[in-house]
């Protein structure tokens, strides 16, 4: 295992090919670059103290890598950067999937899972180290011919899983003239996590709505999570064999959510290969040509796989089984994807958690310490330490809010918010056209019509035409739990672990979704 003196990293990059490495540090660094595993997991510069185990535990296989979080030293995966008192930053790398990086004392050290690999090692300013390793990722991986991201209407974060086709039919009527070129259908189309079926409350069927939404001039949309499956659903039941399993034989979890235990398929296996194929060639049929992939984390869970790869590289492949399956014409954006292993692989990424209508909630930031939740903080945050990822593929922050009926954020982070997608260049919002008054209806079309000049002034400022935006806000961590706090924290994190409590804030979210739809 080679290890590198500082002394011998010039202000020129180099790329060593080995399983492990280690970077010997002289001098003390003030931060660190922690880079999550998938699309929700926390980026962030931070200090180098350990940072709280995130809770509830019942989450950790959706939101984080399952397989590192319980190292205290700072870590993240594929690439790591230390910051030095002089400005200047040390970043390792690694050129392909299935890797880690960590801080250990006053050595930079990476680590492969899958045998040697490529590992790029760059020292100087910060965006001239973390631009040369995008283009060496690029090189390797693939990057997208980009001409411009669809603006895109989506039925999430306005009626989550409520929606039907009566209301969509209406809301498509009444978007009128705004330009979009998606309208994307969100979650609650379809009979199960699993069964990629259209249920009662869309009787006219999905060729159908495709055609309403193509009635409008706009591209149609869909949402699926194609590599998981709850227990209830008919694929799991008839096909229990494609489902990934430890070495012990069991079901590997693959988290929690809808009110149920969430599965992983086995992207390696024959039939659910076919399985993959098949669907997404039905939903492009189907008339969608904008495909949103989510849960995609689900691939490139630990386990044991009919074929012997390595996890990441397994989910790989899925990926690019799936893209040709679409093909050409259709749009790819992968949503709670591994990073990584999904360059080259798909049209658009997700580079941050959900955003929401509150800014921050002190239950999730503060006692459970989980900065995966949806929060338009949150979401901001992590987004804004992935922008160097946008010469690769196109980078979705997630949508921005304009309407103040249902939105608890004040003006300023609602267009901080904004700002963010500007400089992604990917636009889109969940706000329904009954929500908006004139004024913010007119503030919608000129964000979609908006392209400013932009320049990057510093890691969280940036000029738009003439205004300055800092991100300096969002990027911040709250203060450690401790003493009684940190007992109340420990206690909601416990309890937060159990089905019935996670089913019963469910109920609870439901019947508030429910009366907000009785009102349309």
């Amino acid at each position: 295992m080679p290890l590198i003196k500082f002394s011998e990293i010039q202000k020129t990059s180099q790329i060593i090919k080995t399983k492990n490495i280690d970077i010997e540090l002289p001098f003390k660094s003030i931060k660190y670059y922690r880079h999550g595993w998938q699309s929700w997991s926390l980026a962030a510069w931070t200090d180098l103290s350990p940072l709280p185990m995130q809770k509830p535990e019942i989450f950790h296989p959706l939101q984080v890598d399952a397989q590192h979080i319980r190292k205290t030293d700072p870590n993240g995966s594929w690439l790591g950067a230390v910051e030095f008192e002089d400005g200047s930053v040390l970043l390792l790398g690694a050129l392909a999937t299935d890797a880690y990086v960590s801080l250990v004392e006053k050595q930079l050290s990476g680590r492969s899972e899958a045998g040697e690999i490529e590992w790029f090692i760059a020292r100087g300013r910060e965006n001239v180290v973390f631009n040369e390793y995008a283009e060496q990722l690029g090189n390797r991986l693939g990057r997208i011919e980009k001409d411009g991201a669809p603006r895109v209407w989506c039925s999430w974060y306005s009626l989550y899983n409520v929606i039907d086709e009566k209301i969509l039919f209406k809301i498509f009527d009444e978007l009128g003239d705004l330009p979009f070129d998606v309208l994307q259908v969100d979650d609650g189309w379809q009979v199960s996590i699993g069964d990629w079926e259209a249920n009662q409350k869309f009787p006219a069927g999905m060729i159908a709505l495709a055609e309403q939404i193509k009635s409008t001039g706009r591209r149609a949309g869909l949402w699926l999570a194609p590599l998981i499956a709850v227990k209830s659903s008919k694929l799991f039941r008839e096909h229990s064999d494609w489902f990934l399993r430890d070495e012990r034989g069991r079901f590997v979890p693959a988290g929690f959510n809808w009110g149920e235990h969430l599965f992983a398929l086995d992207t390696t296996h024959p039939e659910v290969i076919s399985w993959l194929v098949a669907l997404m060639k039905q939903v492009c049929a189907w008339g969608f040509d904008y495909l949103k992939l989510d849960f995609l984390y689900a691939g490139a869970l630990k386990g044991k796989r009919h074929k012997d790869m390595s996890r990441e590289a397994a989910y790989r492949e899925s990926l690019r089984v799936m893209r040709e399956a679409m093909g050409t014409d259709a749009f790819c954006l992968t949503c709670g994807t591994p990073i990584i292993p999904a360059i080259g692989m798909c049209d658009a990424i997700r580079i941050g958690p959900d955003v929401s209508h509150d800014w921050e909630k002190y239950r999730d930031a503060t006692l459970l310490y989980n900065f995966t939740t949806p929060g338009t903080k949150n979401a901001i945050r992590t987004a804004v330490h992935r922008l160097w990822l946008k010469p690769l593929f196109h980078i979705d922050p997630d949508v921005e809010y304009f309407e103040s009926q249902e939105n608890s954020l004040d003006e300023h982070n609602k267009i901080l918010l904004q700002d963010l997608a500007l400089i992604c260049n990917f636009k889109a919002t969940s706000d329904l056209p009954q929500w908006l008054t004139e004024m913010e209806r007119e503030q919608v079309r000129t964000f979609l019509n908006a392209e400013p000049k932009i320049t990057q002034l510093s890691r969280y400022v940036f000029q738009l035409d003439e205004r300055i935006v800092d991100f300096t806000s969002a990027v911040s961590l709250p203060k450690k739990p401790s003493g009684l706090t940190l007992l109340w924290a420990n206690f909601l994190g416990w309890l937060g672990s159990f089905p019935f409590v996670l089913r019963i804030l469910k109920r609870m979210d439901d019947n508030t979704l429910a009366k907000r739809r009785a009102n349309l």
